[in-house]
């Protein structure tokens, strides 16, 4: 029993299409094409954050708790920026509001709603309000260089920032530097 052999393409230009027609090489392309623009996209996202000492301020919760970044020196702090609007912070939302149970976390609520506005969406899905500060016109945000949100920066003992991320964090890499910086 003689194998017959698949039919060869006429020409290349044949070769090129049926080869780019094949399913797993649409989705590597597909694949490709969104990591070169999260490449292209991540110097505009990190802006001009801060390095070095982080920006001190003092402000207060929704529930006009004072709030004042030189009070967690001595240990390691994350000041997490979000937006009630923003699908990826939604992502993040309950891996941040575990790990404040274990480590200091400050949410910042920038370009949202009122203080009423956010209590009412901290109740909802769960949040400390005490830990919510109101950044409406993203005052804050503006301090520490970020241009979108999510962003997050943990900052050592020490006062100054030790790890800046923009965009989506997974909780094991938050923890991992949180822990790191004890």
């Amino acid at each position: 029993m003689k194998m017959s052999k698949p039919p060869v393409p006429e020409n290349r230009l044949q070769a090129t299409r049926a080869f780019l027609q094949r399913k797993w090489v649409k989705n590597l392309l597909f694949m490709l094409a969104l990591i070169i623009v999260y490449l292209a996209l991540r110097p505009f996202m990190q802006g001009d954050v801060v390095k070095g000492p982080a920006p001190a301020f003092e402000t207060e919760s929704i529930t006009d708790q004072p709030i004042r970044l030189a009070d967690y020196r001595g240990q390691p702090v994350m000041v997490h920026f979000w937006a009630t609007w923003c699908p990826i912070c939604q992502l993040e939302r309950d891996s941040v509001e575990r790990l404040s149970k274990d480590y200091p976390v400050i949410n910042i609520a920038t370009q949202s709603m009122d203080d009423e506005g956010l209590l009412a969406f901290a109740e909802e899905h769960g949040m400390n309000p005490n830990q919510i500060v109101n950044d409406f016109d993203g005052q804050l945000m503006k301090a520490f260089g970020a241009r979108a949100v999510p962003a997050t920066f943990i900052i050592g003992p020490d006062g100054n920032v030790s790890f800046v991320e923009v965009g989506y964090t997974t909780p094991y890499g938050l923890r991992a530097r949180l822990w790191w910086l004890q």
